[in-house]
């Protein structure tokens, strides 16, 4: 077999357990806040979760299509399918190593920062990066918190004042019940927006080993990878549902109900525009948000800080452990 289709084969199996991993990794931010409230049982949620994140990434390909010419140029790309193949290695091996330590990464700087540390080990240059996709990139990350965090803060607020003369177990009862709806929503945002990426970067693979030409997304592209996340959904990520529901705040149905309005907004609103952003980041600020104008004592700080730093390097040390990657495989195999 020709060693270019040999390596992208590999890239497709590695792409489609990178989105498997994602899977059970980022989908415990989407159903940690129905589950902690008990709205639903865990085997519940998540099985709602996984259809709602495959049917999420067969509905858009924008961000996908982004992502295979933001980063990087494909066409300029020196050893192109072996760099894409790094990079997942790389993400992969980041994701693994965040789950085992139960911190909620975010597998989008993962993938994002492997993609151009690869590349940049590859070319020897940064230059090899194509700036202007890559720069608005990095302000969608940088920013998407933010504006979860305000959103969050603001539905919160209005819930207040809406239901200020409502008794609180009432009300609670009711939010209950509309967190079935919102853990839905909350998981088809993630699928729409987190699934894109690997759809991209499978893309670019094939277009770096030359057997596609142009960058429309293959449509057993999009329903693999859809599948391989409502797999890895399936299964679940247990361990971090119990650190975004329990240790960043107590979470009642109406904050629930706020935190999920305000992420699920989010991300819908950058796959609109066709900006890939973390899910990760955008789920857990607003939750921060919600529980700064419920009560910001109510906000486990010192959790919240500990996910700012895993959120902080995780951009960086993925390219880095990309670059190491390519360096060893290179002196290796090439």
């Amino acid at each position: 077999m020709d060693t270019v289709i040999l390596i992208t084969i590999i890239i497709v199996i590695m792409g489609l357990a990178f989105d498997f991993i994602n899977g059970f990794h980022d989908i415990a931010n989407a159903v940690a806040t129905s589950i902690s409230t008990r709205a639903l049982k865990p085997r519940v949620a998540i099985g709602i979760a996984a259809v709602m994140n495959f049917l999420g990434a067969i509905s858009f390909t924008g961000v996908a299509v982004a992502l295979t010419s933001d980063i990087v140029d494909p066409f300029a790309l020196k050893n192109g399918e072996f760099v894409v193949l790094c990079a997942l290695i790389s993400a992969v091996m980041w994701n693994l190593m965040t789950w085992v330590a139960k911190m909620p990464s975010s597998s989008s700087h993962a993938l994002i920062g492997s993609i151009a540390g690869a590349s940049i080990a590859s070319a020897g240059s940064f230059g090899v990066l194509n700036w202007g996709g890559f720069s608005t990139i990095i302000i969608a990350l940088i920013l998407s918190p933010l504006i979860g965090f305000s959103v969050g803060y603001l539905i919160y607020s209005a819930f207040k004042f809406i239901f200020r003369n409502k008794k609180l177990v009432q009300t609670n009862r009711r939010f209950r019940i509309a967190q079935i709806g919102t853990t839905a929503m909350q998981a088809y945002a993630h699928g729409t927006n987190d699934a894109q990426k690997t759809m991209g970067i499978i893309t670019l693979a094939l277009i770096t080993s030359g057997l596609q030409k142009g960058s429309a997304i293959p449509f057993w592209v999009q329903v693999s990878c859809a599948a391989a996340m409502a797999l890895g959904s399936s299964i679940g990520g247990y361990r971090i549902i119990k650190t975004v529901g329990t240790k960043i705040m107590k979470i009642e149905p109406v904050t629930g109900v706020a935190a999920d309005l305000g992420s699920l907004s989010v991300i819908m609103g950058a796959t609109l525009i066709h900006l890939p952003i973390s899910s990760t980041q955008v789920i857990d600020s607003s939750l921060m948000g919600v529980g700064t104008a419920n009560h910001k004592k109510e906000v486990n700080w010192r959790t919240g800080k500990n996910m700012l730093v895993t959120w902080m390097i995780t951009l960086p040390c993925a390219g880095i452990l990309a670059a190491v990657v390519y360096w060893i495989s290179a002196a290796i195999f090439l």
